[in-house]
């Protein structure tokens, strides 16, 4: 029986079963072609799969070791990746352009080259000259790493099969492009086949493979999202190009904690790591101004003190402006409503600007509170006291729940020099020397206590 015709959208990945013009999920126009179903069989023979084949899990060797991984030297990196690199892994690494992918990846196979791994780096964006004149201008060019400027799949697996490296860096997966697949390089169909070529023969040949990924304008990286699903590891660079500072976090990885940092500072001799991002932060903090906040986070398994700034201006427009950068807009509605609602503070009639400070994105509950009091010191001109961390999650109740991780939050405080704490009440603070905690049950009980309002 013959298969339906398969019809994709090459900018969003959705299938249909016939053409049209128009993309039903993402609006694009023209953006729909017809894809050749793949056959099962060579499929099947070229995975080297084996048919009824199965293992009882209770039969493997219990005695066996995991497999032992390998630190790169660049400890933020390694952190991110849950203590090393993995063999035979598969990692996609994402970012706007420009924002350092290649330095940060050629930085670090460097680094593992030197550390005793083969290493490959496959260009299809430079010529192999341009990226040896990356490698100098960062002190990398006695490094041994091989060179390969190539965007032919099948040259590049080939070149794999003769080599055998241990870590092969893909820049990038969008330039790759298969002659079996009938579709332009960048197209949903070419980064899907290249993905999965790449990945089955890292998980094969024990190779590590890593992947460089475009994103698009929301943010989220190019293509299909299966190629998420098909990789073990999935890392973002983010940053600011106004800021120095650079945060590799990692949204899944399957050989260690996901929502992990890394921070590191654009240099004019690359990225250097940051061992201490929460003084980095803060180094720029003036003197205590009405609108600044001390937020104390935990990204991952790290504590981060980041600054919370609000500006709260009269509006002359109609309709107010919610400006946010670092934060959840849908989350500074809520807990503008909550004020409005729960404690009588209304901001009808005022622009809101929330700012996290240093090109931080903050996605954790925990900065309610501390958003709140931002809102509240800029809007009443009453400035927080400089020695003071606030955190906290407010619900719709205008009650204050709870957060994970408080003793180590208030230890990362007190190194930095501040000595009070305010948190919800029913907080687990433990022993720490020299904070002195503030409970508050509720909103409307912090308001009082701070702003001096019921």
């Amino acid at each position: 029986m013959a298969k339906s015709p398969s019809f994709t959208c090459q900018a969003c990945g959705a299938a249909y079963t016939k053409w049209s013009g128009r993309c039903e999920a993402c609006g694009e126009w023209n953006s729909i072609v017809e894809e050749k179903p793949l056959s099962a069989g060579p499929v099947a023979k070229s995975l080297g799969a084996r048919r009824g084949r199965t293992i009882v899990l209770s039969d493997l060797a219990t005695e066996e070791a995991p497999p032992p991984r390998t630190l790169s030297g660049v400890a933020e990196f390694d952190r991110v990746l849950g203590g090393g690199l993995v063999p035979a892994s598969a990692l996609l690494v994402g970012g706007d352009p420009g924002i350092g992918k290649s330095t940060l990846l050629l930085q670090a196979t460097a680094s593992f080259a030197r550390n005793g791994l083969k290493c490959l780096y496959v260009s299809g964006e430079e010529a192999a000259a341009q990226v040896r004149m990356r490698a100098q201008r960062l002190g990398l060019a006695d490094a041994p790493v091989k060179l390969a400027a190539e965007t032919n799949l099948r040259d590049i697996l080939t070149t794999l099969e003769a080599e055998r490296p241990d870590l092969v860096v893909i820049d990038s997966i969008q330039t790759m492009w298969a002659d079996n697949v009938e579709a332009a390089p960048g197209s949903v169909s070419q980064v899907r086949a290249a993905a999965h070529e790449l990945t089955s023969f890292a998980k094969r040949h024990g190779v590590s493979v890593v992947l460089v990924g475009h994103v698009t304008k929301d943010g989220q990286i190019a293509g299909p999202r299966v190629v998420e699903h098909m990789v073990d590891t999935v890392l973002y660079f983010e940053g600011e190009r106004g800021h120095q500072f650079r945060i590799l976090r990692a949204v899944k990885n399957r050989f260690g904690p996901a929502d992990e940092i890394g921070v590191f500072e654009m240099t004019g001799g690359g990225l250097a790591e940051v061992a201490n991002p929460s003084a980095l932060f803060l180094s720029e903090r003036d003197a205590p101004a009405p609108g600044s906040v001390v937020f104390a986070g935990i990204e991952g398994t790290r504590p981060v003190l980041v600054e919370l700034q609000a500006l709260v201006a009269p509006s002359p427009l109609a309709q107010p402006r919610r400006s946010v950068l670092g934060w959840d807009a849908g989350r500074l509605a809520m807990i503008l409503a909550v004020l409005e609602a729960r404690v009588g503070i209304p901001f009808t009639g005022l622009d809101v600007y929330l700012n996290v400070a240093g090109g931080m994105k903050i996605s954790e509950p925990a900065a309610d509170l501390a958003v709140a009091a931002a809102l509240l010191s800029a809007r009443e001109d009453s400035a927080i006291p400089r020695e003071t961390v606030v955190f906290g999650e407010i619900s719709l109740s205008g009650a204050l729940r709870p957060v994970g991780q408080t003793e180590n939050r208030l230890k990362e405080a007190q190194k930095l020099g501040f000595t009070t704490a305010i948190a919800p009440a029913g907080s687990k603070f433990g022993q720490v020397q020299g904070m002195t905690p503030t409970t508050m049950p509720d909103l409307a009980s912090f308001v009082g206590e701070i702003f001096g309002a019921g």
